[in-house]
């Protein structure tokens, strides 16, 4: 009985894994994809095999509250408002001029646009404009709910909300 309760403990032990961390990333490097983030089907001498680029950290909580962290850290609110649009476009829409998948955000970040859109690519390490990319992308609801939080990390509730007003107290 002892050995069952012990074997229970290290399967459930074992059995209880939450994302994964790296806490230690990669340092950073100079990432360019060339031509990997599509932005339009016409192709000089035909379709050419495409370059296959993935977000590692697509649908992972941790990375959208570290991108949310970023986004404010590297000032990317003083252009673009926390997503609504300031003088830099609005990061919440439904039409993308560079297109909304991962590898077209992260081309955006790195290489920069024209007319006001600044080349973060040396100055950015590759995974924290992946973990950008995938905040950008919740705010639009294209990462999963469940990782998505419904508020800002930084929003916290007051005591007073919290507890049960006394019967003096005006509501």
């Amino acid at each position: 009985m002892r050995f069952a309760a012990i074997g229970c403990f290290l399967l459930a032990l074992t059995a209880c894994e939450r994302e994964r961390r790296d806490l230690r990333p990669s340092p950073a490097k100079v990432v360019v994809f060339g031509d990997a983030a599509i932005q339009s089907q016409i192709l000089p001498g035909g379709g050419a095999p495409r370059a296959s680029v993935t977000n590692p950290f697509q649908g992972n909580a941790y990375a959208i509250s570290e991108g949310q962290r970023l986004f404010g850290w590297y000032n990317c609110t003083g252009c673009h408002a926390n997503g609504g649009g300031a003088i830099g476009p609005p990061l919440i829409k439904d039409h993308w001029i560079y297109g909304n998948e991962p590898a077209n955000l992260f081309d955006t970040i790195v290489k920069g646009r024209p007319n006001g859109m600044p080349s973060w690519g040396a100055k950015i390490p590759e995974y924290q404009i992946w973990q950008l990319v995938t905040y950008i992308r919740s705010m639009n609801n294209l990462e999963p709910r469940s990782a998505t939080p419904e508020r800002l990390d930084t929003i916290e509730q007051s005591s007073r909300t919290i507890l049960p007003k006394s019967e003096g107290e005006p509501r």
